[in-house]
């Protein structure tokens, strides 16, 4: 991109390679990028010290600086600290034939931190439980991420523009455990 500058950054600050495989959060500087967001008066969450834009996107920059955007840094889940991919996990669960859809949130766990809880949606007429998702999993995804939990839901909450609505799900999750 013209006038702009990328980079990846690590959760201890250090930046990630322009290899095509380390992932950190993105963040973008220049003459084109905004300085602070309209209406906040501390935009310090935002940028960093140096002023480089804290997207919010986890990404990878391979060597001809081509972007793949590989999560957004709120819905990774940390477990055991080790990261967990909601966007890869969903991805992994939709290959099925008998899901409809995928949302993948981090719940709070005594041990690990924190512990994927996986959300489907079968097609029409399938007759999935939880013991057969895990089954499936196994192979395309690595064995520590297989969720202790998974709800069969009739439906995900979306968002005015049909994206899934994770903190809308969360609430939902809070309301049927309470």
């Amino acid at each position: 991109m013209p006038l702009t500058a990328l980079r990846l950054a690590h959760e201890d600050g250090t930046l990630a390679p322009h290899d095509g495989v380390a992932s950190g959060e993105l963040q973008v500087a220049g003459p084109t990028i905004a300085g602070d967001y309209y209406g906040h008066t501390d935009g310090s969450a935002a940028f960093t010290d140096d002023g480089w834009l804290r997207t919010g996107d986890v990404a990878t920059i391979d060597p001809r600086e081509f972007v793949r955007i590989v999560d957004r840094t709120k819905d990774l889940i940390k477990s055991g600290g080790e990261w967990i991919s909601s966007v890869e996990f969903e991805n992994a669960i939709m290959a099925s034939p008998e899901i409809s859809e995928a949302a993948v949130i981090g719940t709070p766990h005594d041990k690990w931190g924190e512990r994927p809880l996986a959300c489907v949606v079968p097609i029409d007429g399938a007759e999935v439980t939880p013991e057969s998702i895990r089954t499936y999993l196994h192979g395309l995804i690595a064995s520590w991420w297989i969720p202790d939990e998974i709800l069969i839901l009739d439906e995900i909450p979306k968002a005015a523009t049909g994206k899934i609505a994770k903190l809308a799900l969360r609430q939902h999750i809070n309301e049927l455990a309470t």
